[in-house]
């Protein structure tokens, strides 16, 4: 499947990374910081950083979903602030990226740096039916914790 972007800084593919995939098997294509100089996010702290990219997704059965980059959340806390940024077929414009530091110590972003990753995934649209009764299952109505710790 082909999937148009829209350079909206022209660094991007010269002093800025294109959008790709890392490797043969990843799932997600990195995007860039598409700044002119570094951030400094501190604790708690959040961010909006532009990828300077616009995606063209071909048809309402796709969404693009914007993840946090593992190792960033893992070794240093940082993270999307709304967890996963959810891109509609409709919406055109920047993907920004609402970067947060949730980790213990300030962390630089520098131009350039890999930040998020875009995962297309597949999307049913349904019918919304209202019902005065659900189909039974053994869960029911437990919530949080119900199947274990």
């Amino acid at each position: 499947m082909r999937v148009k972007f829209k350079k909206l800084n022209p660094d991007i593919g010269v002093n800025i990374p294109a959008p790709a995939y890392a490797t043969d098997g990843a799932a997600g294509i990195d995007l860039a910081a598409s700044i002119r100089e570094s951030v400094v996010i501190h604790p708690q702290e959040r961010v909006m950083i532009p990828s300077g990219l616009a995606v063209d997704i071909p048809g309402s059965d796709l969404v693009g979903l914007v993840f946090p980059r593992s190792g960033l959340a893992a070794k240093h806390g940082i993270a999307m602030a709304n967890a996963v940024g959810v891109i509609d077929s409709d919406y055109k414009g920047e993907i920004i990226c609402p970067v947060q530091n949730n980790g213990q110590k300030p962390y630089e972003i520098k131009p350039g740096d890999r930040i998020a990753q875009l995962v297309f995934v597949p999307v049913l649209q349904v019918d919304i039916e209202y019902t005065n009764q659900l189909t039974s299952s053994v869960r029911g109505n437990g919530g949080f914790g119900s199947t274990g710790k």
